[in-house]
């Protein structure tokens, strides 16, 4: 079932841009970027952050916004690593926070939310820049093979 499912939701999508004259450079771009936009620390931020780099870069839109998208799980997952690490980079006193009381702060008064958390907000910001850099590097690295294979093997070999 998780085998199917990949093959329908991630991997027909991708060779079927693949097929439309995206080259393989452009859809590992925009996967790579796609995963490390789409786990910034900002709430909120990753779709604008994935239209600029798409028009900055000229990549397929939906591909980049499909890749954010499914990844916004994650975004939740790491959001406080990233805080802990801000704390660490710059040396800053921990907060006693939760994830659980950062959705709740949230939900309960989000511009108070965003009061509080504003310094930490950025240094997990700083946190998130060290990690996507290279984060992006490596998965357009390791993608970028994989997907000029893709596209050399015929469709039946593929799936």
């Amino acid at each position: 079932m998780t085998r199917d499912l990949f093959r329908r939701r991630i991997l027909v999508p991708v060779l079927e841009l693949l097929r439309q004259g995206i080259t393989p450079e452009k859809i590992a771009l925009s996967i790579a970027l796609g995963i490390t936009l789409g786990v910034t620390p900002v709430l909120g931020s990753t779709s604008l952050l994935c239209l600029a780099a798409a028009l900055l870069f000229r990549l397929n839109m939906p591909a980049i916004q499909l890749v954010n998208y499914l990844v916004y799980p994650l975004q939740f997952l790491l959001l406080l690593p990233f805080f802990r690490a801000g704390e660490w980079i710059f040396s800053a006193t921990p907060m006693a926070l939760s994830a659980a009381m950062m959705v709740a702060m949230i939900r309960t008064d989000t511009w108070n939310a965003i009061h509080l958390l504003w310094t930490a907000t950025l240094h997990a910001l700083v946190a998130w820049m060290v990690f996507a850099s290279l984060a992006s590097l490596l998965l357009y690295i390791l993608l970028l093979p994989v997907l000029q294979k893709l596209i050399r093997s015929p469709q039946e070999e593929a799936l």
